[in-house]
């Protein structure tokens, strides 16, 4: 008896083309993004952690943590009586980010999904995704995983490409996108194609005010957002309710 063959769905085939890409700039993706930043990528991390508070003693996980820079400062944060997960679908990230941590007991890396997370409900207590929600092809979907394997309470934060509210810094800034960020990408990390899909994915993006809506879409409570470097960037967080 034949089996019906299962065709792709777009959100499938989607993944699989932007996890390709990812693996194949994943050795220049870190100094790449810090020219790109100017060195801010750094400071907003920090803003991230800071917006959590007191997570001494906590388990968290980040999700899409790419080379795990953001999954290391949450460990170190954390403590050695916390822990902390990074899951990516990025073999190639995931490598990098294991070398990084690889003395950080309280530490793990797993390949997985952020639409089908691999975890229990009521997991975790508080979930992390730093410049991974323009890359999933389902924003409401991988929220709505996230704070499912948060325990009630439990914050999940949000570090992302925003669109500044003054209008001139707006201007340059989408300059700076559709023209020089591809023409670095092109020149530093071989792959013209992956820092075109930055620019595009960015300007699909929900704006800071937008994924806030989503956030309560989503289920979420308690949700503010926070404009870093003039707007640049902006950190969207939200907390899952003790009762539905």
């Amino acid at each position: 008896m034949s089996q019906e063959r299962k065709t792709p769905s777009a959100n499938t085939i989607q993944g699989n083309t932007i996890q390709k890409m990812f693996d194949s700039i994943a050795k220049r993706y870190d100094s790449l993004n810090s020219l790109l930043s100017w060195g801010l990528d750094a400071r907003w991390r920090k803003a991230l952690v800071r917006e959590l508070g007191d997570i001494r003693g906590k388990q968290g996980i980040d999700i899409c943590c790419g080379t795990g820079k953001l999954t290391s400062l949450l460990a170190k944060a954390v403590g050695e009586t916390g822990s902390m997960t990074g899951l990516d679908f990025s073999a190639g990230m995931l490598v990098i980010a294991s070398r990084r941590s690889s003395t950080v007991k309280q530490v793990r890396f797993l390949q997985g999904d952020a639409l089908a997370l691999p975890f229990a409900d009521d997991t975790f207590d508080f979930a992390t995704v730093a410049w991974g929600l323009r890359n999933v092809p389902d924003i409401p979907q991988a929220l709505s995983e996230m704070r499912r394997v948060v325990k009630p309470g439990g914050k999940i934060v949000s570090l992302d490409m925003a669109e500044p509210p003054n209008a001139i810094l707006k201007d340059i800034y989408w300059f700076l996108f559709a023209r020089v960020v591809p023409w670095l990408g092109k020149y530093f990390a071989k792959n013209h194609k992956a820092y075109q899909h930055l620019y595009h994915s960015a300007l699909i993006f929900p704006k800071q005010e937008v994924l806030s809506q989503i956030f309560k879409a989503a289920g979420l409570t308690e949700i503010e957002y926070q404009n870093l470097s003039c707007g640049v960037t902006a950190i969207v967080r939200g907390c899952k309710p003790f009762v539905d």
